[in-house]
């Protein structure tokens, strides 16, 4: 009788938005995933439960008639907003997760096994060519602390294939000496600890030194890369200040696409190494890829352009 009860008014605790809303964050507080996920889901969450209550889906909650359809028609209205197949299934993703979670707390059925939408083959961004590349670098001026950094940061990152993630999060310290050669250690995305390196060459290192002389005395817990704005002076550069940065420098040299971001820089270093004659081992293992599977893409990529079977082709 007593667990009956504690069911009974679980379930009545869905009534109203304020008590949803306490539902959610009682489930984020359940998950055994960083503070950066939490705060994503937290996020999509939201999103999910203002779209229940402008389409007055709460009151069917309420009342134990939400169903599989109504999911659907979440899906359904991501897809009229234009977003990308990895944001609607990240959307989505959450939603089922916090289905799984009412069920298993025995207050909700799981009504949203929905499938995602397959993603596209390949990879989201287009790497640049050496060419391209060169022009962006040099089109930057190193006269000041900004166009040092800048350069800097992404020389850096075609280089390395660091993520804005994990430069965001670089400090003065994490640049040490492993086997003798010049490294940063770099806490990747989804890690909890600076676990894993980028090789430092001569190339990269150099315009990194050279900017950080700039800057003067520094903390080793200062950041690598910072603001030099009145308003947030010292401070790293946040994802998005070096998402702008990078497309800004993009633009400046008349490269705007959508396919062309920070990201694609990433894709640049892996695309140039393996181009430069990198392994599949090695080239995995500067990208930090979990699976060798994510970096055969490039290298397949790369055999479909230059082995194309269509220049075979005659008319």
């Amino acid at each position: 009788m007593a667990d009956t009860a504690i069911v009974l008014q679980k379930q009545r605790d869905i009534q109203s938005q304020e008590e949803w809303t306490r539902l959610t964050r009682e489930f984020l507080a359940s998950m055994d995933v960083a503070l950066s996920s939490k705060a994503t889901y937290e996020r999509q969450l939201r999103q999910f439960l203002s779209w229940m209550d402008e389409t007055a889906r709460l009151e069917k909650l309420a009342s134990r008639e939400f169903e599989q359809q109504d999911i659907l028609a979440y899906k359904q209205s991501l897809l009229d907003q234009g977003l990308s197949v990895y944001t609607i299934n990240s959307y989505l993703s959450v939603v089922r997760k916090l289905f799984e979670w009412l069920e298993a707390m025995k207050i909700y059925p799981n009504i949203a096994r929905v499938k995602g939408l397959q993603k596209p083959r390949g990879y989201r961004k287009e790497p640049l060519s050496k060419e391209q590349l060169r022009e962006i670098l040099d089109s930057l001026d190193r006269s000041g602390l900004d166009g040092l950094r800048d350069y800097a940061m992404i020389n850096l990152m075609a280089r390395t294939g660091l993520r804005d993630v994990e430069v965001s999060r670089a400090m003065v310290s994490d640049i040490r000496q492993k086997s003798g050669k010049p490294v940063l250690w770099v806490q990747g995305k989804g890690r909890d600890a600076k676990d894993d390196f980028v090789l430092l060459t001569p190339e990269a290192e150099k315009p990194v030194r050279a900017y950080l002389k700039a800057r003067g005395k520094l903390q080793e817990n200062a950041p690598v890369f910072c603001s030099h704005s009145d308003r947030n002076k010292g401070q790293a550069l946040t994802t998005r200040s070096i998402s702008r940065i990078v497309k800004e420098s993009f633009r400046d040299v008349g490269l705007d696409s959508k396919q062309l971001t920070a990201h694609s820089l990433r894709h640049t270093a892996i695309t140039l190494s393996i181009l430069g004659g990198a392994s599949l081992h090695q080239a995995q293992a500067m990208a930090r890829h979990s699976s060798s599977d994510t970096t055969l893409i490039y290298f397949h990529n790369l055999d479909r352009v230059e082995a194309g079977a269509e220049q075979f082709i005659a008319f």
